[in-house]
């Protein structure tokens, strides 16, 4: 189980063991601000203790259209009330325990009830109010945190997006560079905006990275559905789970392939996997995670497609693999590794 899943599961479990002892007798005025204040830590926290208050209600329901008397499970003769395949809850007999009168055992579930009530109203107001944020990782550096929902985001070094969740959705904008997504279980649905198209999550891990020329969309689990962002909102394509699709800026063509899924997540470990992509696409994406750059000299270097897998900071290794291309030869300053289509020297000067 993921660390994400279990810190869900944790707190599903909290909110359960808060809305059983609320049911209880002995509900101190300690507890009341220890709830109070486990309820406006997180947002999650409001969102599972309505969840469980929501089961608790269709359960009562049920109960009802089953023909079992709450009445009398809450107000007293739970052996006689009760048929014999029906077990006695832990609320109930604490209530049937109660020494109070009926009228003001009946005045008291009033006001819990009013006062659910306003609880209620008071965390849809809250889980209403939009939450935003701005994440930015800088040259060299990036970095890897969790949104207000769960969904844990590794972005890469030179990469910007901005958040807003609502109570309706969770809208996310990618302005530059590349984000993977490992998206939180929400009844929200998930959209991630980059270069005029729109990433819808469908239950997924996926990466979304701005080249160039192109868009580039990776799916390692699940899938997503990319659709235009204008008005129409025109479907471009349904990308799975192993398959990664290269949008084009200008006119949204788009190809789709099969993707090796740890290719796909190998940048999370400062690897950089390149398959059949063009050299400036590759100097890009190590330029980003290092101080000595590698500038592409001509158009034809630039355009030669490579395969490779290096080390994000292993500038010697790069080194090493462009000398060995054939048709590419380098040159290294203190700050620079300079690459550019090989020169063919005329036969005489080669003869001497």
């Amino acid at each position: 189980m993921s660390e994400a899943k279990r810190k869900s599961a944790c707190i599903t479990q909290e909110a359960a063991n808060w809305h059983a002892l609320q049911r209880q007798e002995d509900w101190s005025r300690t507890q009341q601000a220890r709830f109070m204040d486990w309820l406006v830590a997180s947002p999650e926290h409001l969102r599972e203790y309505l969840a469980i208050s929501r089961i608790a209600g269709e359960l009562g329901e049920t109960m009802r259209g089953m023909a079992i008397d709450l009445d009398a499970l809450i107000g007293g003769d739970l052996t006689r009330s009760a048929p014999d395949n029906v077990v006695a809850l832990p609320f109930a007999r604490s209530l049937a325990r109660s020494k109070e009168p009926p009228r003001h055992r009946t005045r008291l579930l009033r006001i819990a009830a009013a006062a659910a009530i306003l609880l209620s109203l008071s965390v849809g107001m809250y889980l209403s109010w939009p939450q935003s944020g701005h994440y930015v990782a800088e040259h060299g550096a990036p970095r890897t945190f969790e949104l207000p929902d769960g969904t844990v985001v590794h972005l890469n070094a030179e990469s910007a997006l901005s958040m807003r969740f609502t109570l309706l959705g969770r809208r996310i904008e990618l302005a530059r560079g590349q984000a993977s997504f490992i998206v939180a279980h929400d009844r929200r649905p998930l959209a991630v905006h980059a270069a005029g198209l729109q990433i819808r999550d469908i239950g997924t891990t996926f990466d979304v990275s701005l080249q160039r020329e192109q868009a580039r969309i990776s799916v390692s689990e699940g899938r997503v559905r990319i659709v235009s962002d204008s008005g129409e909102g025109r479907r471009v394509a349904d990308v799975r789970a192993g398959q990664s699709a290269q949008v084009d800026y200008l006119d949204h063509s788009i190809s789709v392939s099969h993707d090796d899924v740890e290719t796909m997540t190998a940048w999370w470990q400062g690897r950089i996997v390149f398959r059949d992509e063009p050299l400036r696409d590759v100097a890009d994406r190590f330029n980003r995670m290092n101080a000595v750059r590698l500038y592409v000299q001509d158009a034809a270097a630039g355009a030669l497609r490579l395969t490779g897998n290096l080390s994000a900071h292993d500038l010697d290794s790069l080194r090493a693999f462009l000398e060995a291309q054939p048709t590419l030869e380098t040159f290294v300053t203190e700050h620079a590794i300079q690459v550019r289509t090989r020169t063919v020297q005329p036969a005489s000067t080669r003869r001497q």
